[in-house]
């Protein structure tokens, strides 16, 4: 699910593919273009089916409605909306049009890595670390990283239905969405609802 704004100028190129393993998935994103920036945000219901798509639900609207709040507030806010579902985990980042940067943070096992464009060997990724926790039933204390991003730096984010070594060989030269295509087909394990989401800063604007 997606929320898309009209800005004079797009700071990030994106793109998504998911599977799910039942009728409905429990994974859900939402990516919001504003021209202050752009928020990318990826979450996994617990479980899956429609009780896990019921907890993402919830929250993706909030998210939508407050992209312009922190991330830690958001998540905050995601907690409030879903305590009454069975909860989820996710990772939201926000990529500044005009700071060169993108902050993030995640509770529970939403993988996100963030590669280099200048990076010669792709292999290795910057992983982002995520704090423990369920949103929605035991939120922990929020960890905010802020990353200096440079032009083609791209954030990988992806479900646990999505094989842990999903980072490997990931070429740079493809657009977010075959990116994303590309990870889908290749890592997704197919015992539970997959799902990524790739944003690729594009530079301030001009």
């Amino acid at each position: 699910m997606t929320l898309a704004g009209s800005p004079s100028h797009s700071v990030i190129e994106w793109g998504w593919a998911g599977r799910a393993l039942e009728q409905v998935s429990g994974d859900m994103h939402a990516v919001v273009e504003r021209e202050d920036g752009a928020l990318v945000a990826l979450l996994d219901g617990l479980g899956h089916g429609p009780e896990a798509a019921a907890a993402v639900s919830a929250a993706v609207p909030v998210i939508e409605a407050h992209a312009g709040s922190s991330v830690a507030d958001l998540v905050q806010r995601c907690h409030d909306a879903m305590r009454k579902t069975r909860g989820a985990v996710m990772s939201v980042a926000w990529f500044d049009a005009y700071g060169a940067s993108m902050v993030w943070t995640g509770v529970g096992n939403v993988d996100s890595l963030l590669i280099r464009a200048e990076q010669q060997d792709s292999s290795h990724p910057q992983a982002i670390a995520a704090r423990g926790g369920v949103v929605g039933y035991r939120l922990p204390p929020l960890r905010v990283e802020r990353h200096a991003v440079a032009r083609g730096d791209t954030l990988v984010m992806a479900t646990d239905g999505i094989q842990s070594s999903f980072g490997q060989g990931i070429m740079l030269q493809f657009s977010a969405q075959e990116i994303a295509e590309l990870i889908l087909a290749r890592y997704a394990k197919g015992t539970d609802d997959a799902h990524i989401v790739v944003a690729r800063y594009l530079g301030a604007p001009p």
